[in-house]
């Protein structure tokens, strides 16, 4: 269950994109989740640690499902490629 902990972080959407993008980011970024391992060893937090492997493995699980990290201008459009794009035939 807590794998989706990190979805708290779309909540920004309701204010606007921009600030949605910037919410969505900060919790499925890698490189947070390092800085976090990173404190959390130091402190020998296991409860910091644990959090970091979350924010790990809900950060690859979006990617391996084709969400990406958001640009501001919508939802849809991540660095990996658009979110249901449609196909022309």
């Amino acid at each position: 269950m807590l794998l989706f902990a990190p979805d708290i972080g779309m909540v920004g959407y309701a204010i606007n994109p921009k600030m949605g993008a910037l919410t969505y980011n900060l919790t499925r970024h890698r490189f947070v989740a390092a800085v976090e391992v990173l404190y959390a060893l130091i402190l020998g937090d296991l409860y910091r640690q644990v959090a970091a492997i979350i924010l790990f493995a809900h950060s690859s699980l979006d990617r391996i499902l084709g969400y990406g990290l958001k640009y501001s201008d919508s939802f849809g459009n991540t660095h990996l490629d658009k979110i249901c794009k449609k196909d022309v035939v």
